[in-house]
Formats: C-alpha cells, structure tokens, sequence
C-alpha cells in the first residue's frame, strides 16, 4: 500500500529508444541476459559471485580477508582504509588474538557487539558450537585495557584511551565475596 506522497514512476520506452537499442545491438543482449538469468539455477549464480568475490579479496587492500568473506568484513577493511575504523586487538586467555574492528567514536556496547559477531562468522567457518550465550559470557568474563575494566557499556572507547591497534584482555572475572 502507498503512501500518499509516493507517486509511482513509469518508464514507457518511446519508439526511438527502441530503434536506437537495435540499431547498437542492445536488444540482442538483454534478451540473452534475460535468458541467462532464467537458465541458470541458483547454485551456479551463487558459485559465479563466489568466485567473482574471492578475486575481489585477492586485492592488496583486501587481502587479509578470509575467503567466505561477508560484505561487512569488505565494508570494515575499507573503513580501516579510509580511517574511518580502527582495530582493536582483544587477547584472549589461551594467548589467541581476536583482531576486532569498531569504528572511531565505538563504544565498549560496539566492541562486545563485535567481538561476537567475529566469533559468530569464526565458528561458521570452523563449523563449531551452535550457540553461544553471551549474557553468561559478560557476566563472567571482562574487557580490560592497561589493568582497568571496561565496565560501562556507553563509555566511548577513546575515553579509555584505547586507540587503532591497542590491546584489550579478555580475562575471567574474579568473585566478589
């Protein structure tokens, strides 16, 4: 249903147009991309953009993408490019690096956000465990930068002083008696 603002458009192609497509050979085209399109199955087109994707990654500003790559992994390299974001080093107790990308003005609520979404992609790539509660994960484990804990969620990661490339520890919490 339309609003009442929202006119729809149409677009009637005059004659001239038509004859200036045959003349260029356009039509020929469209009706070969318009057969193509309803030859091909799903999983072939899905095969195409994967291949099409992977030399996408072989790029040298992409290059450090893994090769199921998603559109926000591309989207945070290039924003890293650009300045835009910054990388967040979150060491993990078994001595694994979590290379975490936020952009600038991100929250610590953004960095957790992100820390699962990376371990969300990691673990459909490595085809580990299904489910992840992260409620228990934040009740029993915390960010820490230079021995202080990130604790509340709004604070603005610059406020801590983190910057691009520092170091976050991601430890156990101790028990309060």
């Amino acid at each position: 249903m339309m609003e009442q603002d929202e006119t729809p458009v149409y677009v009637i192609p005059s004659v001239k147009d038509e004859e200036l497509e045959q003349e260029a050979g356009m039509t020929d085209l469209i009706d070969d991309a318009e057969e193509d399109e309803e030859a091909l199955p799903h999983s072939e087109i899905l095969d195409i953009f994967e291949e099409g994707l992977a030399r996408l990654v072989q790029d040298p500003l992409l290059c450090d993408l893994p090769i199921q790559v998603t559109l926000e992994e591309i989207n945070s390299q290039i924003a890293l490019e650009y300045g835009q974001a910054m990388t967040v080093k979150v060491l993990k107790a078994d001595g694994e690096t979590m290379p975490i990308v936020v952009v600038q003005n991100a929250s610590v609520l953004d960095l957790k956000k992100a820390i699962q979404r990376f371990m969300e992609l990691k673990q459909q790539r490595e085809g580990g465990v299904k489910y992840i509660s992260w409620r228990y994960v934040w009740r029993t484990y915390a960010l820490l930068f230079q021995g202080e804990k990130l604790e509340d969620d709004n604070t603005r990661l610059k406020d801590y002083g983190i910057r691009n490339r520092d170091e976050v520890t991601f430890m156990k919490k101790l028990k309060k008696k």
